[in-house]
């Protein structure tokens, strides 16, 4: 008989003392509260075998141990993990861009460089050896090397840039006949824009300093005499595009200038490029960069009420890099370096608080609506790293901002090597779509550049720590 048939039985018999009749009457109450409790000999009230351990309250659980579901490894990255990925970028890079010359109907490879045909072409490869994206890759392959130790990093430089070397006077002397002569080397021979000269100029001096490429200083010559002399600049001497407005302002033209400017100074001992240099950091920020934001415009044009207010991250990652690569040579007696650096650790706060979550800048830098961008964010993470690694900011609050965007970016590269989410060249906007809906790809070739420097700058801070 189940304890329930028990109960029932006694209850309709009525046979039992006054003293059983309470007790009965307890039971029968908590049967009615308890259905389903464990009674004396382990079947429940309904009587059905209890299972051990049911019904009793489990353990609470501490809610500071729930392991959080992070997009990327969270925490420092290892010196390693480190190496691992700027070796995939090298080797994608050694192998999709050739420093070759070809007929351009035949295919075939040029036998004798020193005397050129008049069809010799650059080999296709995925990117071309001379750009201002180039420029930054060059630098940081240089970059890389220094921090990895391993020589195949500056060997992609010192191939490359000794290749052109080989070439400029060929070419300089077809163009001199001919200056409307479309050559390879057009952009070198006759640099006709900012993008044409600076970064690449900047890299060339960098690499000869360094020993890496010693024959480029006839190259160096004529980009800085563009950069210097050749460019068109406001009244004050700003540099200046006439597009798409005539004295437009494009916040990139700063890393199209001045680290150029910066290495010459640091290259000649001539304070004159230091000048400069300075003067385009400090009256570029006073026209565009927003201290209430820590943020830089795109653009700006001369004349207007009202300019277009787009924090567009690239370009913001052009600025922050002109600052820190001056800041590298810029002596710390220049009358112009506090201001400088004010202006990079404002930048810095800026940038900090709009980081996302998951390590990455957006697009538009205050609207986490738009994508996120990874070349901006890399150039985000070296210069960070760098103000640390220099004393320019302290480590704490700031590595942390630096090696979460780090694991970010370095979760961009993919197992060939190529840099994901990178947006394609982007000019001067006035509406939030134009940069919302700009394509981002592997092809995009800003992304590979800034990944190698902030990867060789995190090893750096790594080995200092």
């Amino acid at each position: 008989m189940d304890f329930r048939t028990f109960m029932e039985t006694k209850l309709m018999n009525g046979k039992s003392s006054r003293c059983s009749n309470r007790v009965l009457f307890a039971l029968s109450i908590g049967l009615l509260l308890f259905p389903t409790a464990v009674w004396p000999g382990g079947q429940t009230s309904s009587g059905q075998q209890a299972v051990p351990g049911a019904g009793k309250p489990s353990a609470p659980v501490n809610p500071d141990r729930i392991a959080p579901k992070y997009p990327v490894a969270y925490g420092p990255p290892t010196l390693e993990s480190i190496q691992e990925v700027l070796k995939r970028i090298h080797t994608y890079l050694e192998g999709c861009t050739p420093a070759r010359l070809v007929h351009s109907k035949t295919k075939e490879p040029v036998a004798d460089i020193g005397n050129v045909p008049s069809d010799a072409v650059f080999e296709q490869g995925s990117f071309p050896i001379i750009s201002y994206e180039w420029g930054v890759t060059y630098s940081g392959m240089l970059k890389a090397g220094e921090a990895t130790g391993d020589a195949r990093f500056s060997d992609y430089v010192a191939t490359r840039l000794g290749f052109l070397a080989q070439l400029y006077p060929r070419y300089r002397e077809l163009m001199k006949a001919d200056p409307m002569k479309p050559t390879p080397l057009r952009s070198i021979v006759n640099p006709r824009s900012l993008d044409d000269s600076g970064s690449m100029c900047a890299a060339m001096i960098k690499a000869r300093r360094a020993g890496v490429a010693p024959d480029v200083q006839p190259m160096i010559d004529n980009y800085i005499q563009y950069i210097s002399k050749g460019q068109m600049r406001l009244e004050d001497g700003t540099l200046a595009r006439n597009g798409p407005f005539p004295n437009s302002l494009w916040l990139d033209d700063l890393y199209m200038s001045v680290p150029a400017l910066a290495q010459m100074g640091k290259a000649t001992g001539d304070p004159r490029y230091y000048d400069d240099a300075v003067k385009q950091i400090l009256q570029f920020a006073d026209r565009m960069f927003v201290r209430e934001k820590g943020l830089y415009m795109h653009g700006w044009v001369l004349g207007m009420d009202v300019h277009p207010a787009f924090y567009w991250a690239r370009a913001n990652g052009w600025a922050i890099m002109a600052k820190t690569e001056l800041l590298d040579v810029l002596p710390e007696n220049h009358p112009g370096h506090a201001r400088v650096l004010d202006l990079l650790r404002a930048h810095i706060r800026g940038l900090a608080a709009c980081q996302s979550g998951q390590g990455l800048w957006h697009q538009l830098l205050d609207r986490n609506d738009s994508y996120q961008e990874t070349s901006a964010s890399a150039m985000f993470a070296y210069c960070i790293t760098r103000a640390i690694n220099k004393g320019w900011i302290s480590r704490p609050p700031h590595a942390p901002v630096a090696e979460l965007a780090w694991k970010a970016v370095a979760a961009k590269v993919n197992d060939q090597g190529q840099v994901e989410g990178t947006c394609v060249g982007t000019g001067m906007g006035f509406d939030p779509a134009w940069y919302y809906y700009r394509p981002a790809s592997v092809l995009a070739a800003h992304g590979y550049g800034p990944t190698l420097l902030a990867g060789a700058e995190m090893i750096a801070m790594l080995k200092i720590r």
